[in-house]
């Protein structure tokens, strides 16, 4: 559903919460290595999600990337997608199709909608904190 661009800087975002919910600040490499992306595509997803106020870049020494610990719930995934993805994967054809309306469904349109919305729910109702507190827990994880 999302571009793995998008995967990525889900990833990347969840990674810099839950390093900054203990007062780290995390470097390009470490998220690259975290989230298994080659650097300079992670620079080019991390510069996107600082242009849309989403996560703090700091430069000079003890720098890195932050989310203030105050902000982190008020982040929800539908902003992240947004900022990558625009919203596509909200108005898009769940085939593809260019041309997909009410008036001219495509077979899976009925079908995909209902699931877009629930989607579009989840991504609404879910903040960064939270994900980030499932990764400090244990109780989720990113890699294997």
């Amino acid at each position: 559903m999302f571009s793995k661009t998008c995967e990525y800087g889900i990833r990347a975002a969840i990674i810099i919460a839950s390093e900054s919910y203990q007062d780290n600040r995390i470097g390009l490499k470490e998220i690259a290595k975290k989230i298994d992306s080659p650097e300079a595509f992670t620079a080019k997803i991390l510069q996107i999600l600082s242009k849309n106020n989403i996560i703090n870049s700091i430069k000079g020494v003890g720098g890195g990337f932050e989310i203030p610990k105050e902000t982190m719930n008020q982040i929800k995934l539908i902003q992240i997608v947004s900022a990558i993805d625009g919203d596509r994967v909200f108005t898009g054809c769940g085939l593809g199709l260019s041309h997909c309306s009410e008036i001219h469904p495509c077979p899976v349109h009925d079908k995909f909608k209902e699931i877009r919305n629930e989607l579009a729910d989840m991504l609404e109702n879910t903040n960064l904190e939270e994900l980030a507190m499932g990764i400090k827990s244990g109780d989720t994880f990113l890699r294997y």
